[in-house]
Order: C-alpha cells, then structure tokens, then sequence
C-alpha cells in the first residue's frame, strides 16, 4: 500500500501528449488575445499600461506551461508551490481592475493546461462582453480649490465658497499665520458644472479684498500609475 502511494506521488496519473500540449498552447495564446484586447478597451489613456497587458498575455502562458508540466503529479505540485513561494512580488498594482485580470489570465491558463477549453472560452467570452460594458467606468473627478488671502477676508471668503457651490464644498484644510491664511475645499466634478463654471469660481474669490490667488487642482484615483 506504502509503494503504491509513492508510486503515485512519484509518476503522474496522466501524460499528456504532443499533440494535447501543442493545442492547450494554441488556446492559451487565444484566451490570451481575448484578456489582451479586453484590457486595451476597458482602459482609457492614462490608466492603460502597454508592459503590463502583455505580461498579462505571458502569464496565461506561462501558467499553461506549469500545469501541463504539473499534471496530476502531487508530488510535483507540491513542488512547485514550495518554489514558487519564495518568489517576491514587488510591482505595485495601483488599479484594482489590473488585479481581476491578473486572477482571469492564471485561471485561464490553468483551463488550457488541464484541456477544459469549455471553461475557458465560456468563462472568457462572459467575462469579456462584461468588461466591454462596465470595465471602462472610471473614477469621478475630485477638485481642491485653494485660496490664499490676508486674516481679515477669512469670513468672506468662506461666505463666498457656500454661495457659490450651495453649501456643497467639503472644507478640508485652513493653514494660518499672522497675516496670511490658506483655505482649501475639496468639490466634486457634478458640483463644480453645476454650480458654476471655473471661471465664475474664481473670478468670484478674486472680488473678495485680500485673495492673492486661486488655485483649482484635479484630484483623480486614475493618475497614479
């Protein structure tokens, strides 16, 4: 009983032919392609990352080369767990959507290293039509607008900011010295179109005696790649 177990552990239950390699190969460079043009698509231009979808195209690969080298050898899937573990991961992933795709190309290359190309181009085509049609939401844009003026319009200028965004300006910083104070609100995009334009907002602080300057600074998740 002994032998017959390691004997398992040791010799895979199944060998996979040339043939069988050479078609799970060609499936994972096609459910490759699909994550490919998936990614271009469902990112805008300064979000999408051209290095980072290829390697999404090479990790499909790559995990279609790991199973089919795995099989069902336990022993050498316990193996490669062991070393791939000790693999550090350092590249920061500033998109949570390149996260999911990073899941759909190891699970898709895990479908065509065990030859259950079903999956794959079911599991692929769904994901993909999804993608198509909510991947490309993006984040709305946040506005600060920063002004800078003397202590004595401090309460003219925080009046000013209520009349013009209608109570819908977040205060969020006030920095102050003896003579100078810094405010700074934070707006959302809806609220800076429909209240004023840009120019109103600022042509109005600058009526304010003491306003040195007005700054309007875009606050987007989508900008730190």
């Amino acid at each position: 009983m002994k032998q017959e177990i390691l004997d398992y552990l040791q010799v895979g239950a199944t060998n996979l032919s040339t043939e069988s390699i050479i078609i799970a190969f060609i499936a994972s460079v096609l459910a490759g392609g699909v994550i490919f043009v998936s990614y271009r698509f469902s990112h805008s231009a300064a979000v999408y990352s051209a290095k980072f979808n290829v390697s999404l195209v090479m990790l499909t690969i790559v995990t279609t080369l790991i199973m089919s080298v795995i099989g069902n050898n336990v022993a050498l899937s316990l193996g490669m767990v062991g070393a791939l573990s000790i693999v550090r991961y350092r590249t920061a992933i500033k998109d949570p959507r390149d996260t999911a795709y990073i899941f759909w190309a190891i699970a898709a290359g895990i479908c065509c290293g065990v030859q259950d190309f079903i999956v794959v181009g079911i599991g692929s085509g769904v994901i993909f039509l999804i993608m198509l049609v909510i991947g490309n939401v993006a984040n709305s844009d946040r506005y600060l607008v920063v002004i800078r003026g003397s202590m004595k319009s401090i309460e003219d200028i925080k009046s000013t900011i209520e009349t013009t965004f209608n109570g819908k300006a977040k205060f969020r910083v006030q920095n102050t010295t003896a003579e100078t104070v810094e405010l700074i609100y934070e707006v959302s995009e809806k609220a800076l179109k429909t209240t004023q334009t840009r120019e109103d907002v600022t042509t109005a602080l600058y009526k304010v005696n003491g306003v040195e300057n007005v700054n309007l600074v875009c606050q987007n998740d989508d900008i730190n790649r």
